[in-house]
């Protein structure tokens, strides 16, 4: 019988606890549930040297180097107007807009473009992401095999 009475002051101080919880919570104003944000595909090749593998960590994926770096422009101000757009409701020509400039940049700093894009928060079209990955794959392939 002792254990039956414990084990309902258990059940009754945890659903106190949590009544209790929530008022407060609601008393702060709290009273909307956490969003968690959408993924942001991260390229990693924010260095011209690129990671060469040899680290245990590469800088490249360093967060504090993150916040020490400053933007840059690849004559390409024109799409800051996409900033936080997402990356799905891109027209074709936008693309074409975005494709016109990622092939007129040179290709050491294509990589550059792309980190400059994600801290300016301008996401990269989706009828771009596959070309992108492969032309950059494409550039680390060749730089590891002449290496």
């Amino acid at each position: 019988m002792t254990s039956l009475y414990i084990l309902v002051g258990i059940i009754v101080f945890f659903a106190l606890a949590l009544t209790l919880s929530n008022k407060v919570q609601h008393k702060k104003g709290n009273t909307e549930a956490r969003e968690t944000p959408e993924p942001v595909i991260k390229l990693d090749f924010t260095s011209e040297s690129m990671c060469c593998g040899a680290h245990e960590v590469c800088e490249e994926d360093s967060l504090i180097a993150a916040f020490n770096e400053n933007i840059e422009y690849f004559d390409d101000e024109e799409l800051d107007r996409f900033k936080l757009r997402d990356s799905a409701d891109y027209s074709e020509d936008e693309a074409d807009e975005f494709r016109e400039i990622f092939y007129t940049v040179m290709d050491g700093e294509k990589p550059k473009w792309i980190r400059s894009l994600q801290m300016r928060e301008i996401s990269l079209p989706d009828q771009m992401k596959d070309e992108v990955v492969m032309v950059v794959s494409d550039m680390r392939d060749v730089k590891l095999h002449y290496a």
